[in-house]
């Protein structure tokens, strides 16, 4: 790679913007906002927890349906729907001795689409 094309993102200029600086730090949300946010992104950085969301659009299932599905062990489906648990992605119900999952909310699907239709823009 040469020098121009791994330098192109710098600045030339030594000019600091100090009222475009200030206007955006106003704007911005607080550090612990944004580290929640960086973790809610890790969470869908798993190809298997992303399946799990996908199977959960179209219907509550139990940890048995997902294993099938995905053709994975129960104990690593259970694993997965811990840490969704716990990021508030997925929530459940009991039925008897049947535990059903679900998607938590509206918005799990809103940020699955987004991403996806950001992937699929040519």
């Amino acid at each position: 790679m040469s020098q121009n094309q791994n330098n192109s993102d710098l600045c030339e200029a030594n000019v600091i913007h100090v009222d475009t600086v200030e206007k955006v730090r106003k704007q911005m949300p607080e550090d612990e906002e944004l580290y929640e946010l960086s973790d809610l992104f890790k969470v869908f950085g798993d190809s298997t927890r992303i399946k799990i969301i996908c199977a959960l659009f179209k219907e509550e299932m139990c940890v048995c349906d997902i294993a099938y599905l995905l053709q994975m062990k129960q104990s690593a489906i259970s694993h997965q729907l811990k840490i969704l648990r716990q990021s508030k992605l997925v929530k459940y119900r009991r039925e008897g001795k049947v535990v059903y999952y679900s998607l938590d909310d509206e918005h799990i699907k809103e940020i699955f689409n987004m991403g996806l239709m950001h992937i699929n823009e040519k």
